[in-house]
């Protein structure tokens, strides 16, 4: 009877984790389409009467020079982004480590190790948002970004393209990728007690997934950081190539079409 009820209380802990994440993805995209159809709205050159409101003004960074409060918006931009793309792809991991801490301590609600686990999961793609919107900022101030944060120069963009290619057959990108996509085994040579143990955990596991996926989100300054047809794609290629069978096979798969993409880049510009 007791291991029945435990099940049961286990399987409740599933449930609200479960909605907990759905809910924080959903309100991401929610954001990400909310910036998307203002800035396809400014670009459109709407009439000062359907021009986006204040609010919106101030979520998007100014296209002319940035001010301090640009710089913030633009890192809330990424930030926002990154929980809507890579939530997703952890949710195996955290659903695991929620049933595993329960299992280990039947007494114990899972709820604060799994959202401890979550927290530090978000901080390190929070701490690339950081250096993604550093990286924007460079770029704007070279000029070598359009009104619709797309790259200008074909060198760059191509150039971008073979690295983030390329790195898809490294060493280091297939060791981050095995850990991602073994969630047990991760957990069992990770685990530590405690929700300080669950908040490194999840550290360690959006350090493995940054190190997977970092090259990818680059993508994005050639395909167009608010293009949400390419977030979508990218979001929906990374949870493939973590759960599914043959994930592996696929990232080389895509790395030969990306290192093609960007030679193509580079010979229009040759030509």
């Amino acid at each position: 009877m007791s291991a029945t009820i435990a099940e049961v209380v286990a399987r409740r802990d599933r449930a609200i984790v479960g909605a907990g994440l759905v809910g924080i993805v959903l309100l991401a995209w929610a954001y990400v389409f909310y910036l998307a159809a203002g800035m396809q709205s400014m670009e459109a050159g709407m009439p000062a009467s359907m021009a986006p409101d204040m609010d919106m003004q101030l979520a998007m960074p100014n296209m002319i020079a940035w001010s301090p409060a640009d710089a913030v918006f633009a890192f809330l931009m990424w930030a926002v982004m990154m929980i809507a793309m890579m939530t997703p792809s952890a949710a195996p991991m955290i659903l695991l480590f929620t049933r595993l801490h329960r299992q280990r301590h039947v007494q114990q609600s899972s709820l604060g190790a799994s959202s401890a686990f979550l927290a530090g999961y978000l901080l390190v793609w929070t701490a690339f948002s950081l250096v993604a919107a550093l990286i924007q900022f460079g770029l704007h101030s070279a000029a070598l970004l359009s009104s619709a944060m797309v790259s200008t120069s074909p060198f760059l963009g191509g150039l971008l393209l073979i690295i983030a290619g390329v790195y898809q057959f490294t060493p280091l990108k297939h060791a981050c990728l095995s850990r991602c996509r073994t969630p047990l085994g991760f957990l069992m040579n990770e685990w530590r007690e405690g929700v300080r143990g669950a908040f490194v955990m999840g550290l360690r596991h959006g350090s493995y997934c940054v190190g997977c996926c970092w090259l990818l989100m680059a993508l994005l300054f050639v395909a167009g950081v608010m293009n949400l047809l390419w977030v979508a794609a990218i979001a929906l290629y990374v949870l493939i190539e973590k759960t599914f069978p043959a994930g592996q096979w696929l990232s080389r798969g895509i790395g030969v079409l990306i290192i093609g993409w960007g030679l193509l880049l580079m010979i229009g510009v040759s030509g």
